[in-house]
C-alpha cells in the first residue's frame, strides 16, 4: 500500500516601485501608527510574537523559528522593524531590509488576524512604503514578494498602492 500524496501549487509574485511618486496612498485610518522597534530584548520579543501571530494563518517561516534563531534574524545587516499599532495595541508588523545597491526589500508586512478585514491594510501599507523610501536618501527601489498562501487581499492591495509585478514563480509542493 502506498501513501497518497497531494501536490499543491504555490505562486510567488514579486512587486516593485522604482520611484516614491508611484505610491498611491490609501485613505488615512485614525489611530493607526507605525512605531519603530528598539534593539532591546523586550522589543524584539514583541516583534517576534507579532510576526508569529501575523504569519500563523499563512505558514510564514517566523512561525517555526526557534528562540535560538531569532537573535541572528534580528542581527541581519540593514534590517529594521516597526510595529503597526491601532489604538495603541499591536496590529501588525513591518520589516525592511536595506540592500547595498539602493534597494529596500519589505521583508515582512502583515496584520494580526483580529485586525484583518477592518479596513487597515491599505493605510498600513502606505505607512510601510513611506518608511521604506525614507530609510536612506539613496533608495532607488522598494520591492517585496507575496505568495498564494498569503492573505488573498495582499496582492490586490500592493497593486492598488502602486506596486507593479516584475516576476512570478510557480512551484509545485508536496
Amino acid at each position: 500500500m502506498t501513501a497518497k500524496t497531494t501536490k499543491t501549487t504555490k505562486t510567488t509574485t514579486y512587486v516593485e516601485m522604482t520611484d516614491r511618486d508611484q505610491l498611491v496612498p490609501a485613505a488615512p485610518v485614525p489611530e493607526l501608527t507605525l512605531d519603530p522597534v528598539g534593539d532591546g530584548q523586550e522589543a524584539q520579543d514583541l516583534v517576534a510574537r507579532t510576526m508569529v501571530r501575523v504569519g500563523t494563518p499563512h505558514g510564514w517561516r517566523s512561525v517555526t523559528r526557534t528562540p535560538q534563531e531569532w537573535p541572528a534574524w534580528f542581527a541581519h545587516p540593514g534590517r529594521r522593524c516597526w510595529l503597526l499599532r491601532h489604538a495603541g495595541e499591536p496590529a501588525g508588523v513591518v520589516v525592511c531590509d536595506r540592500h547595498a545597491d539602493g534597494e529596500v526589500e519589505i521583508k515582512s508586512f502583515g496584520l494580526v488576524p483580529e485586525k484583518v478585514g477592518q479596513g487597515l491594510g491599505g493605510h498600513a501599507l502606505t505607512l510601510a512604503v513611506r518608511q521604506a523610501w525614507d530609510l536612506h536618501p539613496d533608495v532607488t527601489r522598494v520591492w517585496l514578494h507575496t505568495a498564494s498562501d498569503d492573505h488573498p487581499g495582499a496582492l490586490p492591495n500592493y497593486h492598488r498602492r502602486g506596486f507593479r509585478t516584475f516576476k512570478t514563480e510557480t512551484n509545485g509542493t508536496d
